[in-house]
């Protein structure tokens, strides 16, 4: 299935909707939607331009022209200012390049042709979140990505009576929903059983033999709610993740019972399209590609995906960490070199402008709600290394308040301040064995030892890693050693979870374990399963 029968938006599904993915013009160029100008699916010839003008024409479907009815428009994200316009009149202006934004458009549609025309603005402005995108890219830096980068889309909505949002907060027993609609009461079908709730406030409800959610059995309660104008599909899932005290220490714990982070750096590039496969069926092979090495954790490493990928992870049986995504500088000395070293103290009040500030702490609070729903995100990464870091312990705070069902990995890597659900650190280049405090030991970067697979290079030059290993029963030997040395012992000490880079090759970086194209798995599957068993198995007894 593409990206243009893909329904967007899993957790909120309605019948009446068009893609309005495909052929598009920018600057009088065709390229292809929803893929990035710098990516080969794209078609686009030539250097991408700082600004970019997008246009196509589109009839709209009798299909979507009820009466009695609004017509949406949805982008999934544009990078990274977008100035919408519709037959000539302005619908919407979005700043930031990495969440979905949406208009009603019932107004401003004709029953022909319409002109639909997107100016998109991407100067890698730092103010702005945007990763591990680089005007300059190279080593653990990565080609940029601008413009409309995820599906582009009409949906069909009841005038009155329509459901706006949805929220579900799941535990092992049932789950709270929050219905956001006009009406005072929707029908709510769950588990083949039907229930009247009340709207505009949370509901509780409780369901009978609950069947848990999990990595080995990732079950799936499916949704309908329905007004006398409205019905739409969603599902949820019932798990409950916490830290809690076990055996005398602290314990990440998922339904009760103790779970090992065997996690995954996955920094979601693809060598056709960077910030989108060509096929949406391509994150379910990632998570079984990991599933199948033994992994029951990608952490998402600074960029928000499509739905399609946390869907995949709901469905397949996935835990995802969320990173958020990085603004400001990066300073290699003061970032990378010297905290490396162990050099890892220095001021919480790095530089940045007030902008930069309030737009990164609006939009980790609207991933947070984007994200909501999904049962495989069981925890969520502010900062990382440093990158962009202000304020942490208040950040903290402040997003632990909004959502307190997840666990908190405030500062990834070094430069910790005070508060915290983990303590979290990055590892490269040595094996030791790691001390705890008083809250879980995260290890939450380590290994990328890289491996060039002749044939499956993004540059043939390009060698960039942590530590080399030249075959398959090398670099397999050295993730081995790696939790022999340092992760099985330190478990013992309150090691919670590990995460080793990671998924795959990213352009110049050859530390995946699999090449970029996902073509060579550079490891021994059943050598690198038996050694995440062994460590699961550890942790279980604690």
């Amino acid at each position: 299935m593409s990206w243009n029968q893909e329904y967007p938006r899993p957790m909120l599904k309605r019948e009446g909707w068009l893609s309005l993915n495909g052929t598009w013009k920018v600057n009088g160029q065709e390229v292809q939607v929803p893929y990035p100008l710098q990516s080969q699916l794209s078609g686009w010839q030539g250097p991408v331009p700082e600004v970019m003008h997008y246009e196509r024409m589109f009839r709209v479907p009798g299909k979507l022209l009820l009466p009695a009815s609004r017509l949406m428009l949805h982008f999934g994200a544009v990078d990274q200012i977008a100035c919408v316009k519709l037959n000539g009149r302005e619908v919407i202006r979005h700043e930031g390049g990495y969440l979905p934004f949406s208009a009603d458009v019932t107004d401003y549609v004709h029953a022909g042709e319409n002109l639909l025309t997107v100016e998109a603005r991407d100067t890698l402005d730092p103010v702005y979140p945007r990763g591990k995108q680089s005007a300059r890219p190279g080593g653990m830096w990565y080609t940029p990505v601008s413009g409309i980068w995820q599906t582009v889309w009409l949906e069909c909505v009841p005038e009155k009576h329509a459901i706006r949002k949805i929220r579900i907060t799941p535990d092992t027993e049932g789950f709270h929903i929050y219905v956001d609609t006009d009406v005072e009461a929707v029908r709510l079908t769950v588990d083949g059983k039907q229930l009247v709730i009340d709207t505009g406030r949370e509901v509780r409800v409780s369901i009978e033999n609950a069947h848990l959610w999990s990595p080995e059995d990732p079950f799936l309660y499916a949704i309908t709610l329905e007004t006398d104008t409205d019905r739409v599909e969603s599902y949820t899932a019932l798990r409950r993740i916490e830290i809690r005290d076990n055996a005398g220490k602290r314990t990440v714990m998922l339904n009760g019972r103790p779970v090992f982070w065997n996690a995954v750096l996955d920094q979601g590039y693809f060598t056709d399209g960077i910030f989108l496969p060509g096929n949406p069926q391509e994150y379910d092979r990632d998570v079984l590609r990991m599933k199948d090495l033994g992994f029951n954790m990608l952490r998402k490493h600074i960029k928000i995906e499509p739905e399609r990928f946390y869907e995949a992870c709901d469905r397949l049986g996935m835990l995802v960490m969320q990173d958020m995504v990085s603004s400001g500088g990066y300073n290699f000395l003061l970032d990378t070199a010297l905290p490396t070293i162990g050099l890892t103290r220095r001021p919480d009040c790095f530089p940045g402008d007030k902008k930069r500030k309030e737009f990164f702490h609006q939009h980790c609070v609207d991933t947070v709600e984007h994200l909501w729903n999904h049962p495989c995100v069981v925890a969520y990464t502010i900062f990382n290394e440093g990158w962009g870091q202000f304020c942490a312990d208040e950040m903290y705070r402040t997003l632990k308040a909004k959502d307190p069902t997840r666990i908190w990995d405030a500062t990834s890597g070094w430069f910790t301040r005070k508060e915290s659900d983990l303590d979290s650190v990055h590892v490269y280049f040595r094996n030791k064995v790691l001390k705890g405090g008083g809250r879980p030991l995260f290890l939450s970067e380590c290994g990328g030892y890289a491996r060039a697979v002749e044939g499956h290079r993004f540059k043939e030059d390009g060698k960039y890693g942590y530590g080399t290993a030249g075959t398959e029963e090398a670099l397999t030997e050295r993730i081995v050693q790696l939790y022999r040395e340092m992760v099985l012992p330190s478990i013992d000490n309150g090691l919670c979870g590990v995460v080793y880079t990671q998924l795959s090759d990213v352009e110049e970086e050859i530390n995946g374990l699999y090449t970029y194209d996902r073509q060579v798995c550079k490891v021994d599957r059943a050598r690198i399963r038996s050694i995440l068993k062994e460590a699961e198995d550890r942790y279980g007894k604690h």
